[in-house]
C-alpha cells in the first residue's frame, strides 16, 4: 500500500474526539488554572529551550540540582491549556527525584498523572518531558566540563 506519509500530519486529517470537542480532566484544568513552579531561576544547573517558539508551543526550563536530586524546577511555557498543565504536572513529577529516576519521566507518566488527556492534545504531554531530559543533559555536560 503506497500511503502519502505528509497526509497523516495534515491538521484535517486528524481524528476528532468521540464528542467533537475536547474534555479535560479535573486534574488538567486545576494545573492549567493553578500552574505549579512557573518562573525562572537565577544561574540555573541546567536550562533547556524546547520547541519552535516562531510556530508554536515552547518551553523554557531550569534546574537546580543539590545531592544529584532536581531541588527546583521552574519553566515557562507557551502553549495551549493541555501545554500549560502538562508542563506544572511534569514539574511535580520531577522535583525532589533523583537525576536517574526523573529520566525515566515519560510522556505516558505525565499522562496518566492528569488523570487522561485527549488524544488530539497527548503531544502536548512531550513538551516538558523533553525540556525535563534536555535541562539534565545540560547540566551533566556543564558538569562534565567543570562549569
Amino acid at each position: 500500500m503506497n500511503k502519502d506519509w505528509k497526509a497523516l500530519y495534515r491538521q484535517d486529517q486528524v481524528q476528532e474526539e468521540p464528542t467533537g470537542y475536547l474534555v479535560y480532566s479535573e486534574s488538567i484544568l486545576d494545573h492549567f488554572k493553578n500552574p505549579r513552579h512557573v518562573g525562572e531561576i537565577d544561574d540555573p544547573d541546567g536550562l533547556a529551550v524546547v520547541g519552535d517558539p516562531s510556530c508554536g508551543d515552547h518551553i523554557r526550563l531550569y534546574i537546580k540540582i543539590e545531592d544529584e536530586k532536581i531541588a527546583d524546577i521552574k519553566y515557562k511555557v507557551f502553549g495551549c491549556a493541555a501545554a500549560i498543565a502538562s508542563s506544572s504536572i511534569l514539574s511535580e513529577l520531577a522535583i525532589g527525584k533523583d537525576l536517574d529516576d526523573a529520566l525515566m519521566i515519560t510522556d505516558d507518566d505525565v499522562i496518566e498523572a492528569a488523570g487522561g488527556m485527549p488524544a488530539k492534545k497527548a503531544h502536548c504531554s512531550l513538551l516538558g518531558v523533553v525540556g525535563l531530559h534536555t535541562a539534565i543533559a545540560d547540566y551533566l555536560m556543564r558538569r562534565e566540563k567543570g562549569g
